[in-house]
Formats: structure tokens, C-alpha cells, sequence
């Protein structure tokens, strides 16, 4: 007698292993909108000046006012959304308090990564969408919009709303980006701030 499981689809198998979000998943998901993405991106624009590779971890108080953001260097080429989780509950952890203790979250985690190619969705994104859910829920956090930075402009994916400016060519050429003031001395990689 043989015992075992019912095999699945290649594409359920992929997805799982994976830790990675298709975009219609990411769709369903009921993600909230950003009341005015435009502004958003601005301010986190100037105060974390990213450059392709970098990931802005942002937190949103109900109204939508920022409460606290940080960035870092992330690597390239992940396709597993677990190292992506990782890093953002880490960054999460050093500039906001957990929200476990409520009994429904009250504020929203954003991410906007700056990266090269083409604005579209690709399996990056996918593994990055998975990390920002995860590490939402295991904060306490309402998972928001996944936003991409590139030559071309900026796209909240997910939703039909992008701009050309702020775009990753600009912020490259703005002198002393490199030197962007940060609170604590942290290093440039880990580079945070807390709204007031």
C-alpha cells in the first residue's frame, strides 16, 4: 500500500517554493490603496534618495500620514520571497513597534523598491509582494502597496496608477544623495527615519 500526497500543478509546486505572489494573487488580496501615491513616493524619495537596489520600508498611521520609513541594499536576482520577508520585518522591527497586541491592524506597511528595467511586474516583484505580506502580518501590520521605482517613473503595482517623476534617473544624478541625514548615525545601507 502506498501512502502519499495528490500531486500538484508545476505552477502551485513553483508559487509555493517560491514564496512569491502572481500578480491576479496580489490583486485578490484586497490590498488598500494609496490615498495619493504621487506624494508618497515624493517623500519617500527625499528622505531616503534611493538608487536601483534599494528598498524603502514605510509605515502608515490610519489617516495616511507617515509615521516611520526605512531603507536598505537589497539583493538582486531572489526569486524566494522569504529573504525579502526577512529583511523587511528586520528594518520593521528597528523603526516601529509591533501591532500583535490589536485586534485588527490600524497601520499599513508600504514598499517601494528602485530597480533597474522595466516597470512591469516580474518574478522579483512577486517575491518582494510575498516578503511585504508576510512580514505585515507577522508585525501586525496592514499590507499596502508594493510601488516600483525606475527610469521610466514610478508604479503602484497591482493598480493602473503610476507617474514619471520621481523616477530612478533623477534621484542618481542628485548630488550628496549618498549623504542623506539620518537620526540615529545608522550606516547608509540601514538609513531610517521617524516621521513627526
Amino acid at each position: 500500500m502506498t501512502i502519499g500526497f495528490a500531486p500538484q500543478t508545476t505552477t502551485r509546486i513553483s508559487s509555493r517554493l517560491d514564496r512569491s505572489l502572481e500578480p491576479a494573487e496580489w490583486t485578490a488580496a484586497g490590498i488598500p490603496l494609496l490615498a495619493n501615491p504621487r506624494e508618497v513616493v515624493k517623500d519617500l524619495c527625499s528622505r531616503h534618495v534611493p538608487t536601483p537596489v534599494t528598498a524603502v520600508v514605510a509605515v502608515l498611521a490610519p489617516e495616511g500620514r507617515l509615521v516611520a520609513s526605512a531603507s536598505f541594499t537589497s539583493s538582486t536576482g531572489i526569486v524566494d520571497g522569504w529573504e525579502h520577508r526577512n529583511a523587511i520585518l528586520a528594518h520593521l522591527r528597528r523603526v516601529v513597534p509591533h501591532d500583535l497586541r490589536r485586534r485588527t491592524p490600524a497601520r499599513t506597511a508600504v514598499l517601494l523598491l528602485c530597480r533597474g528595467g522595466t516597470p512591469g511586474w516580474t518574478k522579483e516583484d512577486g517575491a518582494w509582494m510575498w516578503g511585504l505580506r508576510d512580514a505585515c502580518g507577522l508585525h501586525g501590520l496592514r499590507c499596502g502597496a508594493y510601488v516600483t521605482l525606475t527610469r521610466d517613473g514610478w508604479q503602484v503595482l497591482g493598480e493602473n496608477r503610476s507617474g514619471r517623476t520621481p523616477n530612478s534617473g533623477q534621484l542618481s544624478g542628485r548630488p550628496g544623495g549618498a549623504a542623506t541625514p539620518h537620526p540615529q548615525g545608522a550606516p547608509e545601507s540601514l538609513r531610517r527615519t521617524a516621521a513627526r
